[in-house]
């Protein structure tokens, strides 16, 4: 009877991904040395390929900011190649932009550097380097090539035959009716080797094509099953580097996996679950009680070479799950329902205190890089005093749009996960540590596209964790 009422019938679903979904840019938040930097990197889509970085300095007293692509790990991080000097915008002085080439798939790092004049700084920021897509030939210019092409083939052809029919002959006399014949069957071989020519090349590029093919990044794919209120997830590698398994994950904030249950579709419910390993690729999780209906999986995990993915799936629970009681990092939340029209900027928390979002007048743009700011008052609307760290963290934030299209876990610090950031820097202690919690977090993000998007910011107030949402549309 508990086996039936709690039967779920699941639907594999995956999308590209790097850390998150539909949001493939990175934004951070860190010091370098004595200034503070929030660095926007936008990877390319093909790889090797050029990003584009912008960073603003929150003091006027950078004077230069220098810029380098490295590897993520191994000797490619060591070496550095002479950095390139970010510009300095006339219009904006503390904004700074530049681009970088990206050669390879997999996980990279810019390296910043910031003079002035308070001395020298460095940081590092991690970005994937996935491959999406093969870069198509512009129509204008495969027609402009085909044409020459077809021009330099006539053209090698007629020489030949010129050179078989004239080239032995003395000016003025013309060529006789058998001289004639051989440079006709000489014109037919040259005509059928250009042509074997063209067709070895066709198939050349054709298998070029193929690789690259081969080389686009495909994300692990996800299978979930539930037999009770045990939910099961399935890791599935379909193939991509060598370097990257469902056997070689590493712990982001103490756990292998952090999995976001979004209620489908209005986002009035989300669940922020931690399903521990049972094996290599396999992770199990107790549900907490869950009604039935259609929910949407995100799972985020960062492998040993960090490259980070989320992992998709859609869950259909046809019954109510009695389910247990939350335990440790675990935490869930609900909200009214994301209906497109309210514009939610305040969410009321336990004991009457309530979470504020500090947003600028004006309308949300897409692409726009942005601290969200947000404060939590008491029931006396006093800056909140009894904040603690969740997960080490001042909190969490998620960023989903309303058709799922768009997905991303941020921290205070940025979009990138904290195991990629001790890859980059492992000497460096990057979670908030000691003194007094503040009332005010940040989190540094950017909408990817217009739309109409909830976001689910959670902290932890005496010892419970506590999720408020709010809600956003998003203009291009």
């Amino acid at each position: 009877m508990k086996r039936a009422l709690a039967f779920a019938l699941v639907l594999l679903a995956c999308a590209p991904a790097s850390a998150h979904v539909g949001s493939d840019d990175v934004f951070f938040e860190g010091d370098a040395g004595p200034y503070k930097l929030f660095v926007t990197v936008r990877p390319p889509d093909v790889i090797p390929g050029v990003a584009e970085v912008q960073i603003r300095a929150s003091a006027p007293d950078v004077e230069r900011i220098r810029i380098v692509p490295l590897e993520l790990t191994g000797e490619g991080a060591r070496f550095a190649p002479t950095p390139d000097v970010a510009a300095r915008l006339a219009e904006d002085p503390q904004l700074y932009t530049g681009h970088l080439w990206m050669m390879t798939a997999g996980a990279w790092q810019v390296r910043v550097t910031a003079d002035g004049a308070r001395g020298s700084g460095e940081l590092a920021v991690p970005v994937p380097t996935l491959p999406k897509r093969t870069k198509g030939m512009q129509a204008a210019l495969g027609v402009s090539l085909a044409a020459l092409l077809a021009l330099l083939a006539f053209a090698a052809v007629s020489i030949v035959g010129a050179n078989r029919r004239e080239g032995a002959l003395e000016p003025g006399v013309e060529p006789d009716a058998a001289t004639l014949a051989r440079a006709r069957r000489t014109m037919i071989f040259a005509a059928l080797a250009v042509a074997a020519a063209i067709a070895g090349g066709a198939e050349w590029w054709r298998a070029e094509a193929a690789e690259y093919a081969g080389y686009v990044y495909k994300p692990l794919a996800l299978a979930a099953t539930v037999d009770g209120n045990q939910l099961e997830l399935r890791l599935h590698d379909p193939g991509w580097l060598r370097s990257r398994g469902v056997d070689d994950l590493l712990p982001d904030h103490d756990h292998l996996m952090h999995l976001f249950v979004l209620g489908a579709p209005s986002l009035e419910r989300v669940w922020h679950l931690h399903p521990v390993q049972r094996e290599p690729g396999v992770f199990a999780q107790a549900l907490p009680a869950m009604p039935r209906g259609r929910y949407q999986l995100f799972a985020d995990v960062v492998h040993r070479s960090g490259v980070a993915e989320t992992l998709v799936a859609t869950l259909d629970l046809a019954s109510d799950i009695a389910g247990a009681p939350l335990e440790g990092d675990d935490a869930a939340g609900q909200a009214p329902p994301l209906d497109g029209e309210s514009n939610r900027t305040v969410a009321q928390l336990s004991d009457g205190a309530r979470m504020i979002w500090q947003r600028d007048p004006g309308p949300l743009t897409a692409r726009r890089p942005t601290i969200f700011q947000f404060r939590v008052e008491d029931a006396a609307g006093r800056p909140a005093g009894d904040l603690e760290l969740y997960m080490g963290m001042l909190g969490h934030a998620a960023f989903v749009r309303r058709d799922f299209g768009v997905f991303a876990h941020v921290h205070p610090s940025g979009s990138v996960p904290m195991a990629q950031l001790a890859l980059a820097d492992p000497s460096a202690h990057h979670h908030h540590m000691g003194g007094a919690i503040p009332s005010e977090i940040g989190f540094p993000y950017g909408f990817p596209s217009p739309g109409d998007y909830r976001i689910f910011v959670q902290v932890k107030r005496r010892g419970r964790v506590e999720t408020a949402a709010f809600d956003a549309r998003v203009t291009p």
